[in-house]
């Protein structure tokens, strides 16, 4: 987590601050995954429309 958290030197000072390190960098990570993730999403429907519009192309020739 530290190395993939970004965690190397905390710069808030006190209890708190090191609590709130802790809570900005999970959600810096659930962040990363839920791009990921959306990232893969929009791949998946692209490739779907290109196949589509491939062969609906290869159905109807052009004039």
């Amino acid at each position: 987590m530290k190395a993939e958290g970004h965690l190397d030197r905390c710069y808030l000072k006190g209890q708190a601050g090191d609590a709130a390190n802790a809570v900005l960098t999970a959600v810096g990570y659930n962040f990363r995954r839920i791009l990921a993730w959306l990232r893969m999403l929009l791949r998946l429907i692209l490739s779907g429309l290109m196949t589509i519009f491939a062969l609906r192309a290869a159905i109807k020739p052009a004039s």
